[in-house]
């Protein structure tokens, strides 16, 4: 073995250089492959690296989603901007989702139901059912219910004193029914003092909840029934049609209420609204935008808005105008302040209730300029625009609710500072002279 050895060394050792290189390094290649062990994976074995897996990591994106309006709150963030109730909004209020409407100067159809989110096409049905709806008179009341999924299910039409018309959804309609009161009109006198609550004491005196409404929404523009005090004094002439010995149904003709010794009036004109003693509105004026000038609108009101990606009724109650940061917010019309703060995804925001029937909300404020409690004019600046809450980018989110319910603030009839002219006035005037003998306190 080492003649063997040798004889290789020497013949190595003989070979030219190149041919030396050459085969030494096919004899190292030749060694490693000779001692060379594949790894082989076992899967019971520890792994060496922590695998996450993707599906189970909680994904979160710093945009906010762009099928949701970004002022959109939650039902729980919802909750915390409704407003404080009182006994007022408790008793004198109708059914649980009925919306009541008087028809009043311009009012048609489909300007009255689309200002409360109701789709024309519903509209366009009811209309097909009833030729008549196309001619509602000043004064006139309309009443309305919608299901679960915010559609028209049944409205009813009160034509006259006598004749109510009744609309419920039918398959791919409407189908109307009409019932003739034939009843005795009878003027009452209703007087009493406030005790322990207005509407306490109302309801003693004899008048029903919905009498007490009617005559809460016809002096809500004179005063606040909550801060009424004991031994103010009230006198109210209804007229009611009897039928067989029962109440059917009653109208308001006029209200007189004394309060710190100062006589306030309102009595019912034929144009179903309510006027003082020399025949001026009761109404308090409202600006349509509440800004000094109009922005962009970023964001219009849409009340059956549909999430496309979870498929669930997702409303915008309001109108979104685009704004920098710091613009004057004005209110809207004379009110009481009843939330100034910050909540949520409406950032800092105020609501205002106007009467009793109407609030505006101002959402996404940068600062506020008014507390709870505080009294403010039309006009009056209430706060500065900004970005705070969910909110993208500087704008004011703006609602307007009629008997707590949201509309469209840009089509919605706002109330006007108006009084009566003319014949109208002088036949107004020769009412009054029948209605305020009949409202004494004695």
């Amino acid at each position: 073995m080492q003649q063997i050895a040798r004889s290789v060394a020497r013949t190595f050792n003989n070979l030219p250089r190149p041919h030396r290189v050459m085969l030494g390094s096919l004899t190292v290649l030749t060694l490693a492959v000779a001692v060379w062990r594949p790894y082989v994976y076992h899967p019971n074995s520890v792994p060496l690296v922590k695998v996450i897996e993707p599906e189970k990591l909680e994904s979160r994106s710093l945009l906010p989603e762009a099928s949701e309006p970004i002022d959109q709150t939650t039902p729980e963030e919802d909750e915390s901007l409704n407003l404080p109730q009182d006994e007022l909004d408790d008793k004198t209020t109708g059914a649980d989702g009925i919306h009541e409407y008087v028809v009043s100067t311009g009012d048609t159809l489909s300007s009255v139901l689309n200002q409360y989110g109701i789709d024309m096409s519903d509209i366009s049905l009811l209309a097909q059912s009833d030729k008549e709806l196309r001619n509602l008179k000043i004064g006139q009341q309309i009443s309305w219910t919608l299901n679960a999924d915010g559609e028209l299910q049944q409205m009813v039409w009160e034509m006259s004193r006598r004749e109510t018309r009744t609309y419920d959804r039918s398959g791919n309609g409407f189908k109307m029914s009409s019932e003739t009161q034939q009843g005795d009109w009878v003027n009452s006198v209703l007087k009493g003092t406030v005790g322990g609550s207005f509407v306490a004491s109302a309801r003693s005196a004899g008048l029903t909840s919905n009498e007490v409404s009617s005559v809460i929404k016809a002096m809500q523009w004179q005063m606040d029934f909550r801060k009424l005090k004991k031994g103010d004094e009230f006198s109210v002439l209804m007229s009611r049609e009897m039928l067989n010995g029962k109440r059917e149904q009653s109208q308001l003709v006029g209200v007189r209420i004394r309060s710190g010794g100062k006589d306030y009036y309102a009595i019912r004109a034929e144009d179903g609204k309510f006027y003082d003693k020399s025949g001026s509105g009761l109404a308090k004026g409202f600006m349509r935008f509440p800004t000094v000038k109009q922005f962009r609108i970023s964001s219009n009101f849409n009340p059956r808005r549909v999430n496309p990606v979870t498929g669930r009724v997702a409303p915008h109650k309001g109108v979104d105008f685009a704004m920098p940061q710091g613009t004057p917010v004005l209110a809207v019309g004379d009110g009481e302040v009843v939330t100034a703060t910050r909540s949520g995804a409406a950032g800092y925001y105020i609501a205002i209730r106007h009467g009793r029937s109407y609030t505006t909300r101002y959402m996404h404020l940068k600062k506020l300029l008014v507390k709870p409690g505080q009294k403010v004019k039309r006009g009056e600046r209430i706060a500065l625009s900004g970005n705070t809450g969910r909110s993208t980018g500087p704008h004011l989110h703006y609602e307007v609710w009629i008997n707590q319910q949201a509309v469209n603030p840009l089509t919605a009839r706002l109330p006007r500072s108006e009084g009566l002219m003319g014949d109208d006035r002088r036949s107004y005037l020769a009412q009054v002279k029948e209605v305020v003998p009949q409202l004494r306190f004695d």
